[in-house]
Order: C-alpha cells, then sequence, then structure tokens
C-alpha cells in the first residue's frame, strides 16, 4: 500500500499563490486584447460613443434582471460609466488623468467630512469595571453620565 503524499503548508500556499498570479496574468492578457479591438472597432468607426451608453445600459438592465443589482442606475451614472469606457478605448490620457483627480478630490472630502463628524466611542462594561478598580471606586461606574 503506498504511502499518502504529504505535503507542507507553506507548498499549498506557494500552489495557491501561484495559480493567483496566473490567474490575474491571464486578466492583464484579456484586458489588453480586449481593449486593443475596442480601440480598432472605434477608430474604424464600427464602435461609437452611442453603442457603448447603450451596452453599458444593457449590461446593467440584465444585472437587474439577475437580480445582481438592486436597482437600476440613473441615467447620469449610466453616462459617467459609459464615458470612463469612451475615455479609455479613445486613448484619452489627459482626460482619464483629469477623471483620476476628480475622484480623488471627492475620496479626500469625503474622509474630510467624516472626520468632522463627531464621534461617540463605546468601552465595553470590563473596560469600565478595571478603570473603576483603578481609581478605587467601589460603589459603582461614575464614568456614564446620564
Amino acid at each position: 500500500m503506498p504511502m499518502p503524499m504529504q505535503i507542507s503548508l507553506d507548498e499549498v500556499l506557494s500552489m495557491l499563490l501561484s495559480r493567483v498570479d496566473a490567474m490575474t496574468m491571464a486578466n492583464e492578457n484579456m484586458k489588453s486584447k480586449f481593449n486593443i479591438l475596442a480601440r480598432a472597432l472605434y477608430k474604424k468607426g464600427l464602435l461609437t460613443d452611442d453603442d457603448i451608453l447603450q451596452s453599458v445600459r444593457d449590461e446593467h438592465q440584465l444585472l437587474l434582471d439577475l437580480g445582481a443589482i438592486k436597482a437600476m442606475p440613473d441615467d447620469e451614472t449610466l453616462k459617467s460609466v459609459a464615458d470612463n469606457v469612451t475615455q479609455w478605448v479613445k486613448n484619452d490620457a489627459e482626460a482619464i488623468r483629469q477623471s483620476m483627480k476628480e475622484y480623488e478630490a471627492k475620496v479626500k472630502a469625503m474622509i474630510e467630512e467624516e472626520e468632522k463628524k463627531p464621534r461617540l466611542d463605546v468601552a465595553s462594561a470590563a473596560d469600565l469595571q478595571r478603570l473603576d478598580r483603578m481609581s478605587g471606586n467601589s460603589q459603582g461606574s461614575r464614568l456614564i453620565v446620564p
């Protein structure tokens, strides 16, 4: 009877990471091929801005029909998604760079707004008891003010 093969945890992790790397490379390769073909079709006039917008709308309708999303995005959101795809297909590096700056500014503003909001930190009962013991208070916590 042959002995069962033993594999160390490091070997299993190494195999899994190599598979993830291979899948990542395949995904990047697929994206590059899509970008090249989309740009070629766009340059030939076989793919238009309206085609991209309609395809984005169709994609979201399919996601809605499948139950992957709960509601159809509004026209402004669909147009924004289509514009991003169109910028990429057109190879418009300056517009993409500007969109990235605008997005970064929005994220920073949201973070700053979130940091301005008052925070309520809640201590666990065990922490309150430990603080009471440290302060020598045996009558109950005075840290909670009604």
